[in-house]
């Protein structure tokens, strides 16, 4: 709890030092060159690509409200039963741990399937690797497959497997059971769900932990190792599965830092990538990458506008480099930490894109099921894409602005800006190649800072747009009178080579290093001294734990559990 004590003293130091670092200088800015190739492709939207993690212990997941506003949000996938607390859930009696600890009835599988019906989401299950069996697993899929003819596609064997202590001081933060947690254990065992899984349902596809190239405990290996967690898993189990899994919590320093972490996406996925050629042989094309957790988490802003901007710029460019699913960590998820002032707005230091509704340091979240900036930085994403859409290629001259572009499917072209300059606006001047726009003032939607809806308005040109400061705008444009809009784009060249991966924190990928800020960055010692379908436009460480992982407090009507023991967050467990 100390530890805790001081992470939070230091998330409280880490956004005073980010709102003055990020101070701009006073003086008009220049141009800022925009380009898009619209007959260059960067490969399809995925159908089920922009999700969110929702817990068993999230009693208000399935409201009228909450799946109304996830669905308008174009949330396409639901993760379930949560982070660490889908090592030790029991899903026959819908239980945790010891089975002795209060979980709302409500949240069981039947009931989260429910809710994923209800907002049009592909479900995406963890399999209890730390205190389950391959056995129990098999079950699971024989219940929603076989019996109930939920046809769940994606499962996950744990959570953060790589944290249960292997690493480090021994601790870790992920329930596993095992006597040995070795990344070897790990990949045998893994062989051996897939092989009990499949048998039920050959259909399923499943997925492997992996350590996120460049965050701890990436390339560390412990006593008795022969190689690290990512090359023993997949030297086991590369045949065996379907899709591997990381998570990115990049953070950063200041918000500038985080909003410009996307650029590093493209190296992560590059080695992953090799990774996966090494051990999958023939089948390394097919084998998927999924984010199963990403959000702002180790940066000054977690519900504030950099958290908003962050997150659809993390999104594209994740499927813009090949990943199939990336789901934002959380729906509700609560904090036990007072809030913040980020660029003059309060950041409530809360995971979730809706208010749980807590209080911490006297002050109190908005109404519980408020969207917090984060909520419409994902919605902003329906104005820019549907499933199937292609993506393709754009650039910036100037990181203050990031773009992403794609083909619609009636032919015309979405282009989103992102301005993440917090005081400045941006002009900006653009370019195209492969279509040819309508003249006239354009389409736009966007959302600045202290917005509380998406704003649908005429503004501008196709060649030249004003943003405001700290926000995201999206151009929709129609092809010119007489012109086909482009030819159909061909695809971009694939990266062949790794590039290497260095995290500004070292803590890439797990949250409770991000949380704590006992990240290890990379070739130093760890600190024990070891070495080491989106929708339509309109659219959620160390640390001293109870089995439900984290404090119970009575708030806004419900039991909440909050931010404990790294992904036992609140409702996600």
């Amino acid at each position: 709890m100390r530890r805790r004590l001081v992470a939070g003293a230091v998330a409280v130091l880490a956004a005073s030092a980010g709102v003055g670092a990020l101070a701009p200088n006073a003086g008009a800015a220049p141009t800022v060159g925009i380009r898009v190739d619209a007959g260059t492709s960067l490969g399809t939207v995925p159908s089920s690509g922009v999700g969110l993690n929702t817990g068993f212990g999230d009693e208000h997941m399935g409201t009228a409200k909450v799946t109304s506003l996830m669905k308008a949000a174009g949330v396409r996938q639901l993760r379930y039963p949560g982070g660490s607390g889908a090592d030790d859930y029991h899903w026959k009696t819908h239980t945790s741990g010891d089975g002795k600890g209060w979980i709302p009835s409500n949240t069981n599988f039947d009931s989260f399937m429910a809710t994923a019906k209800k907002v049009g989401a592909q479900p995406i299950v963890t399999a209890n690797y730390g205190s389950g069996t391959p056995q129990e697993a098999a079950d699971w899929v024989k219940y929603a497959n076989v019996d109930k003819g939920y046809g769940v596609k994606y499962w996950e064997i744990g959570n953060e497997v790589y944290g249960n202590g292997h690493y480090g001081d021994g601790k870790g933060w992920e329930t596993d059971n095992h006597a040995d947690k070795s990344p070897k254990e790990y990949g045998k065992n893994l062989v051996a769900y897939a092989k009990a899984m499949k048998a039920v349902d050959p259909k399923v596809k499943i997925g492997a932990v992996l350590t996120t190239p460049g965050g701890w405990p990436d390339k560390e290996k412990a006593p008795g190792d022969t190689a690290d967690w990512n090359n023993t898993v997949l030297s086991i189990a590369g045949s065996s599965i379907d899709f591997v899994i990381v998570h990115w919590y990049p953070g950063g320093t200041t918000t500038a830092d985080l909003l410009n972490t996307p650029s590093r996406i493209a190296g992560t996925t590059s080695e992953l990538r090799s990774l996966i050629a090494k051990y999958a042989g023939s089948r390394a094309a097919s084998v998927e990458i999924a984010v199963t957790e990403t959000d702002a988490v180790g940066s000054p802003a977690l519900t504030s506008q950099a958290a908003a901007l962050f997150a659809p710029d993390t999104y594209m460019t994740w499927f813009e480099q090949g990943a199939t699913h990336v789901d934002w960590w959380n729906l509700h998820n609560g904090t036990s930490e007072a809030p913040t002032t980020v660029h003059g707005q309060t950041d409530y230091q809360d995971g979730g894109v809706l208010s749980a509704g807590t209080c911490a340091g006297g002050k109190c979240e908005p109404p519980r099921d408020t969207p917090f900036p984060t909520y419409w930085g994902i919605r902003s994403l329906t104005a820019l894409a549907k499933p199937g859409d292609t993506m393709v290629k754009s650039s910036s001259r100037n990181s203050s602005v990031s773009v992403h572009a794609v083909r619609s499917s009636n032919g015309g072209l979405n282009v989103m800006l992102t301005n993440k300059s917090p005081q400045n606006a941006a002009q900006v001047s653009l370019s195209y190649a492969g279509f040819t726009p309508a003249s006239g003032a354009v389409t736009t939607v966007s959302y600045a800072k202290g917005d509380t809806a998406l704003t649908t308005a005429k503004r501008g040109t196709a060649l030249a747009q004003t943003l405001p400061p700290y926000s995201i705008t999206t151009l929709q444009l129609k092809p010119a009178s007489g012109t086909a809009g482009a030819d159909k784009p061909s695809p971009a060249p694939t990266p062949t080579a790794a590039t290497p991966v260095v995290s500004a924190l070292g803590t890439t990928g797990t949250r409770a290093q991000a949380e704590a800020k006992v990240g290890t960055p990379v070739s130093q010692p760890t600190p024990n001294g070891t070495s080491g379908p989106l929708a339509s436009t309109g659219v959620s460480s160390a640390v001293t734990y109870s089995a439900f992982g984290g404090l119970l407090v009575i708030a806004a009507g419900g039991m909440l559990v909050l931010r404990g023991r790294r992904r036992r967050a609140l409702h996600g467990k």
